[in-house]
């Protein structure tokens, strides 16, 4: 079968390019054709089908037949200078003048520096470009209505240009062009082999794999669609070579591979009832994505088993229910927070969330597990001061059968193991044992646990999220807490304001909980504004923790169904501990507020800052003792 065809678009070019095929001694390889334009088209085609590999030709014929988007190689023979050269000395004997006016027809891969060498020449040479084939009529009429001396161009502009009667000469090409297009396509041949056989070794590799492969192309177009995932997707090739990868496997994520340049190793997918392990590697050629293998096998069994180990750890309420939404407030301390919160979320860092008790840890703790990649995996909570030192290992780490008296048969997974590819949030950090502590750090070194009693470690991926109402730097200084701990936890922190420093979140708190509980307890309570204004004096020494269980407990216990401050003062338990205004001697408050005023010239704003406490509190305070505020200068 010959592999390289010549195309030649006028009789002289064809018996020079046979000379030469002979000559090269690829008489086996090249077959000779005589064709032009739009037929040259159609048989370029025609010989595509056949198994033709390179196609050599010329000037128009060549040009459009690339225009085609044929999908193989096209040598062109070129036009060189000499040939050129050649065409102006033909023109000046053929007129016999020494300055003869000349009308090239060209297509753009005709007519390189050709202005140069005319002028060099004594040409007096004017050029009509044609973008197509239909084009040469009209230049033809256009250069017969000027005083050339000569037309020069290709077969079909010399033809039509005889038959008007006008002078012609046809551009050839010298036998050194025709040769070097010939050892070009060879080239170009020996290329496509060395192709081809690599192509034979990935379609081998492709069609014995026991892996499912796909390649797609840079529109993530299906290409390749070997058994192995026929069988795995039960859809035949033919059905799916030419569709969109999306279509064969939605919601997979191509942006890592065709936008970073990067693979994508070990991404699970569901299909059905079918569980799959992928890889995803692009194909990049010169820096550029031209597609992408995907690859991938089924884990179905696998799956199962993790999700019954999912089911129980799920059974366990391992999960986490809280968002950033679900947090009420809009202070500025607040929002901050969340906004801290929210970034923090979107990296697999440790977090240290400090703050008082009741200031809601735990909530953002599992908001940030929630806003995280690690959203679909377990949330594990854990109150280290619950539990006693020997417990908390055990639970924590898990132990094997015989590690101690009382061990279950079977032994235990610990919770760093149920919380794997999820996130364990440590609470109450500060009250773990130094022991507890050095194998914690173990953890957040290695990832890897290793229960009690056992030999081998298991390898975990978790994000930790501990917690803290304590000062752990204080405790690190009186040789309570371990230093290289304190600072592998804070990696990322997190201080939660106050309650009483939350301007108008008090208010808005006592709101949200006053519906919530109405709606459990059935109940139809509403608070007057001066109820609210109540609530809002008092500092809440338990924070939103305090606050919403003492509206609980107003919902429950009040007769009323319009609560007013004085109802608030009836129901008001623990009067001793500290109270809203008006109940016990706040005189300590008082005088420091009077203080700070007296020391910073009765400047609100600075006077706030010695006290702690930001502008908006101070002024509660200032209605709530009584205190007018006059400058002094």
């Amino acid at each position: 079968m010959f592999k390289i065809a010549f195309i030649a678009p006028d009789k002289q070019l064809f018996l020079q390019g046979k000379k030469i095929i002979r000559e090269l001694g690829l008489q086996d390889k090249v077959s000779l054709h005589l064709a032009r334009l739009k037929r040259g088209i159609r048989l370029a085609k025609t010989l595509e089908q056949q198994g033709v590999e390179v196609i050599v030709c010329r000037g128009g014929t060549a040009r459009v037949i690339i225009k085609s988007r044929i999908r193989i190689p096209v040598v062109e023979i070129p036009i060189t200078g000499q040939d050129l050269a050649q065409v102006f000395h033909e023109a000046k004997r053929i007129t016999g003048l020494t300055r003869p006016k000349v009308a090239m027809m060209a297509f753009d891969n005709m007519v390189y520096d050709i202005e140069i060498l005319s002028t060099i020449l004594g040409i007096d040479l004017t050029i009509y470009h044609l973008e197509k084939t239909e084009d040469i009529p009209a230049r033809i009429e256009e250069a017969a209505t000027t005083d050339v001396d000569l037309i020069v161009g290709g077969i079909k502009t010399i033809l039509l240009a005889a038959q008007k009667g006008l002078r012609t000469h046809l551009i050839r090409s010298g036998d050194f062009s025709v040769r070097t297009a010939f050892l070009e396509a060879q080239k170009i041949l020996l290329a496509r082999k060395f192709e081809k056989e690599q192509a034979q070794k990935f379609k081998a590799l492709a069609e014995y794999s026991l892996e499912g492969i796909i390649s797609i192309d840079a529109k993530k177009i299906v290409t390749v669609f070997n058994p192995a995932a026929e069988k795995l997707l039960k859809r035949p090739s033919q059905a799916i070579i030419g569709q969109f990868i999306t279509d064969v496997v939605p919601n997979l994520d191509f942006n890592v591979c065709f936008l970073q340049k990067q693979h994508v190793i070990g991404q699970t997918h569901r299909l059905g009832n079918l569980w799959i392990t992928l890889n995803i590697a692009p194909i990049i050629v010169d820096d550029t994505v031209t597609g992408a293998i995907i690859t991938f096998q089924d884990i179905t069994h696998i799956q199962e088993l993790e999700a019954k180990i999912r089911n129980e750890v799920l059974a366990r309420r391992f999960v986490a229910k809280y968002y950033l939404t679900d947090i009420i407030g809009a202070s500025p301390q607040i929002i901050e927070s969340k906004r801290i919160a929210r970034e923090i979320a979107q990296v697999e860092a440790t977090v240290l969330i400090s703050g008082a008790s009741g200031t809601g840890k735990e909530l953002f703790a599992q908001s940030i597990h929630n806003e995280s990649p690690r959203k679909n995996g377990p949330f594990v909570a854990v109150n280290c001061a619950a539990l006693p030192a020997n417990l908390l290992e055990s639970e924590l780490f898990g132990y094997v059968e015989g590690a101690f008296t009382g061990a279950t048969k079977k032994g235990k997974p610990g919770l760093f193991e149920m919380a794997h590819r999820g996130t364990i949030f440590l609470d109450e950090i500060s009250e773990m044992d130094k022991f507890a502590q050095s194998r914690l750090l173990r953890v957040l070194q290695e990832r890897q646990v290793m229960r009690l009693g056992d030999n081998k470690y298991i390898p975990v991926d978790v994000r930790i999220v501990a917690a803290t109402n304590k000062n752990l730097l204080e405790l690190v200084q009186d040789n309570q807490f371990r230093q290289d701990l304190y600072y592998r936890l804070k990696v990322l922190t997190l201080k939660l304001p106050p309650l009483r420093t939350r301007a108008g979140d008090i208010i808005r708190l006592a709101c949200h909980f006053l519906h919530s509980f109405n709606n459990r307890h059935h109940k139809h309570l509403s608070l007057t504004a001066d109820a609210y204004e109540y609530l809002d004096g008092h500092d809440w020494p338990g924070n939103v923790r305090e606050l919403m269980y003492f509206i609980e407990r107003l919902v429950i216990i009040a007769k009323e169904e319009t609560i007013t401050a004085k109802t608030i003062q009836k129901y008001w338990e623990d009067q001793d501990y500290i109270s809203p205004a008006g109940i016990t001697d706040l005189a300590p408050e008082k005088h420091q507020i009077l203080s700070s005023l007296a020391q910073t010239n009765s400047n609100i704003t600075k006077a706030a800052q010695l006290l702690q406490i930001d502008r908006t509190t101070l002024y509660r305070k200032l209605r709530k003792h009584k205190i007018e505020v006059q400058k002094t200068y």
